[in-house]
């Protein structure tokens, strides 16, 4: 079976790229999980991250959205002890404030999903993707996007980590043509 390069790599990093990565997610649930992911892995490789999911999902109630935007400092600071997650203080916190924004961004749009779609008109941007050299860390969308978000009051949302989203979210399908998951 033809995968991306990056997926071909057994165990985590295969399953994520099979079952999730440029996949439309419509659900704000997984959504807020993916976008905390991409925040996550600034810095970092995408293996790191997936090795450390499961310690992130414990440590923040499954991404409980309610639960999480509700955490104090009190709450989440004696998670910088927690080896089984990236204990970066700045990251953390802003777990806890994007979910906030998260929170106030369902509240204007009805959900996270229909403002992020809307950046798409609700269709994902399939893109041709001969090799990995094809695949840009940033787009003109995911500078307005990131500008967006920053002004809602995101943290570590760049346009980067923006587009990395989009990726992951399924907005943008990035994987390469010959890609079975295609």
């Amino acid at each position: 079976m033809i995968r991306c390069t990056w997926g071909q790599e057994p165990g985590l990093m295969q399953t994520y790229h099979d079952q999730e990565w440029g996949k439309p997610h419509r659900d704000d649930h997984a959504l807020f999980e993916l976008m905390c992911m991409e925040m996550y892995q600034a810095g970092l490789s995408w293996r790191t991250v997936l090795n450390k999911r499961a310690a992130f999902n414990e440590d923040f109630y499954q991404y409980d959205l309610e639960r999480v935007a509700k955490m104090t400092a009190a709450d989440w600071e004696p998670l910088l002890q927690d080896k089984r997650i990236i204990r970066n203080r700045a990251k953390l916190a802003a777990t806890v404030s994007n979910a906030q924004a998260f929170k106030s961004i369902q509240q204007k749009f009805g959900s996270f999903s229909k403002y992020w779609w809307a950046f798409v008109n609700d269709q994902p941007l399939i893109n041709d993707v001969h090799d990995d050299s094809d695949v840009p860390a940033q787009t003109e969308l995911s500078v307005v996007i990131a500008k967006d978000l920053k002004g809602r009051g995101f943290k570590f949302m760049g346009p980067v980590a923006v587009y990395a989203f989009m990726q992951a979210s399924g907005l943008v399908n990035d994987h390469l043509n010959q890609c079975a998951f295609k």
